[in-house]
């Protein structure tokens, strides 16, 4: 099965370690990042979408973060 993520965080190097934790567990980058202004909270977030394949199916109890 197909597994999908989508990772935000502020723009700190937290960030970036969060999708190099991802990278090293097997999944990949999938498209391009994204980069927005939180006015609620002053300040600039990013995100970046993972897909990784495994083996299974599908259901929504699925466990994404544990792939």
């Amino acid at each position: 099965m197909q597994l999908y993520r989508f990772l935000s965080d502020d723009d700190t190097s937290a960030f970036c370690h969060k999708v190099t934790a991802a990278l090293n567990k097997g999944w990949a980058l999938h498209g391009s990042p994204t980069y927005a202004f939180d006015a609620a909270r002053g300040v600039m977030r990013c995100g970046q979408a993972v897909v990784k394949e495994v083996p299974g199916d599908y259901t929504p109890d699925t466990k994404l973060g544990e792939h």
